[in-house]
């Protein structure tokens, strides 16, 4: 007997809430009248803050972690920063489909990362946040992955064995990052960053976005 002409019919799939994330190189901070990067003098000015400040204990494990910067001061070089990349949060709300007209989209915080040779961050969230960034102001190679875990904690502990893997049975991704790197991410999604394996330090300005 004949199957249904439905039976020979290639399943249909749909996803659902699927999780974006985007990154963009911004090398479009560079100088041309003096050649030097704006990743340089970003560099020198971390440094300069971290001479005055003790690290805090965030998800860090070993490095240094800054105290949130304050925003107020319209000639700072962390309120530079963030009105270059307005342009990539307004973006990414466009793709969401957020109405960004008469909105205050602001980034509510921000702080910087230095994390030296065997030193990383552990899983952890961004929690009030709509969206989380973090910009490679230095990242030598081998300087450690970016890495998302999986919200579905259940898909950890109870699964099949995988055959082919792929974005559907994948519970850990991420990339590879480099200079100039902007990464932007839902704050609700866990993330870490692996050792860093390179001699040189890794160097992060990270920050939240909210709608005040």
């Amino acid at each position: 007997m004949p199957k249904p002409k439905s039976a020979r019919k290639i399943i249909r799939q749909e996803l659902l809430w699927p999780t974006p994330y985007w990154y963009t190189q911004i090398w479009d901070f560079m100088r041309s009248e003096t050649r030097v990067t704006f990743n340089e003098d970003f560099t020198n000015w971390i440094l300069s803050v971290k001479e005055k400040e003790k690290s805090v204990r965030k998800s860090n494990r070993g490095g240094w972690h800054s105290k949130t910067f304050e925003m107020s001061d319209k000639k700072s070089t962390q309120f530079k920063f963030a009105l270059e990349t307005q342009k990539y949060i307004l973006k990414t709300f466009k793709i969401l489909g957020w109405k960004t007209e008469n909105q205050n989209i602001r980034i509510r915080e921000m702080w910087a990362i230095i994390n030296k040779k065997d030193n990383f961050n552990v899983v952890h969230t961004h929690p009030n946040s709509l969206l989380s960034a973090a910009y490679y102001v230095k990242a030598p190679k081998n300087c450690g992955r970016f890495q998302f875990e999986d919200l579905n904690i259940a898909k950890r502990h109870s699964s099949p064995t995988i055959a082919n893997k792929n974005e559907l049975n994948m519970t850990v991704g991420g990339l590879e990052i480099s200079e100039g790197d902007l990464l932007i991410f839902p704050g609700y999604l866990p993330h870490k960053v692996a050792e860093n394996e390179a001699d040189e330090d890794r160097i992060v300005i990270s920050f939240n976005v909210d709608i005040l």
